[in-house]
């Protein structure tokens, strides 16, 4: 009779057990695509950011030296990621290739002046932080014009605001259910244990003690279900890569690391969380009160 309720017990234990597990995995497995969506759509940002070109249009009495000075200070700001000089010469080329005939015929000359590209920074691509760059050069004594596309880069900018602000709170949210769900898993497998903690309680034993091995255990089953979690994350992963393959995704080993540690990280601290709180609940009950 006792070695059957024993056995009942055991497999009572280890259901609840999975039942943790895969709760945890399936949970973490939708804080990974949607940590994984919040970090590309920051590439892809950013990526979008860096096409926004600036041109300094120069005077044409600037000669070679001032030039190569320019081109290097330029460099050497925190703002350039790279630049491009153009001539007026190439510029004219293509203008003609766009426009589909010469236009220098009619001309006779060429209006144009020689410039320099400046392709920006991501964290530089604002409406304000380039006003402040354009303010600089247009007081630069070599420079005749700066230019860049003002409308592009206010609505860009309030484009990704908006998109930003919609992922955190798809990404807060998604995260409060992941911690009530797991939660409520956790709470429901220490529950089963009750009495043991209040025997345990009852012979002498401290409430860190009683909660230690509640905590490794819980964490053990969130360090599973993270495991569980990443490997069907890098299955999508890995299809998406397959039929989408300008993605990159799988290139990208930066976003790759910080989406399994902050998987395996979110498994600890919540598995660590959950459980104290599910053990000091049921360290403070009665005794007669564990039967309701």
């Amino acid at each position: 009779m006792s070695t059957s309720f024993d056995s009942f017990q055991k497999r009572r234990l280890q259901s609840s057990y999975v039942s943790v597990v895969v709760s945890i995995a399936l949970v973490l497995f939708m804080i990974g695509i949607l940590g994984f969506v919040l970090l590309k759509s920051t590439n892809v940002a950013n990526h979008f950011k860096e096409k926004v070109v600036m041109t300094l249009f120069l005077k044409d009495d600037v000669s070679k030296k001032q030039l190569e000075n320019l081109q290097a200070s330029i460099k050497k700001e925190a703002y350039t990621k790279h630049i491009l000089y153009i001539t007026k010469d190439e510029a004219a080329k293509a203008y003609k290739k766009d426009l589909g005939e010469d236009f220098l015929q009619f001309l006779g000359d060429n209006p144009l002046k020689n410039g320099i590209d400046i392709y920006l920074n991501a964290d530089f691509v604002t409406p304000e932080k380039m006003s402040e760059i354009e303010n600089t050069y247009q007081k630069n004594s070599l420079i005749a014009e700066v230019n860049y596309d003002k409308p592009l880069v206010n609505l860009l900018t309030k484009n990704i605001k908006k998109m930003s602000f919609w992922l955190l709170v798809l990404s807060g949210f998604f995260g409060l259910v992941a911690i009530i769900l797991i939660n409520s898993s956790i709470r429901l497998a220490i529950y089963s244990k009750r009495f043991n903690i209040k025997t345990m309680q009852m012979v002498g034993a401290t409430k860190r003690f009683i909660r230690k091995p509640f905590i490794w255990q819980s964490i053990k089953l969130g360090v599973l279900g993270a495991f569980i979690s990443l490997i069907g994350l890098f299955i999508i992963i890995y299809y998406v890569d397959k039929y989408v393959p300008t993605l990159a995704l799988l290139k990208d080993y930066l976003s790759l690391t910080y989406i399994a540690g902050g998987v395996l990280l979110s498994a600890f601290i919540i598995t660590w969380i959950s459980t104290f709180f599910a053990t000091q609940r049921f360290l403070n009950l009665q005794t007669n009160d564990l039967y309701y």
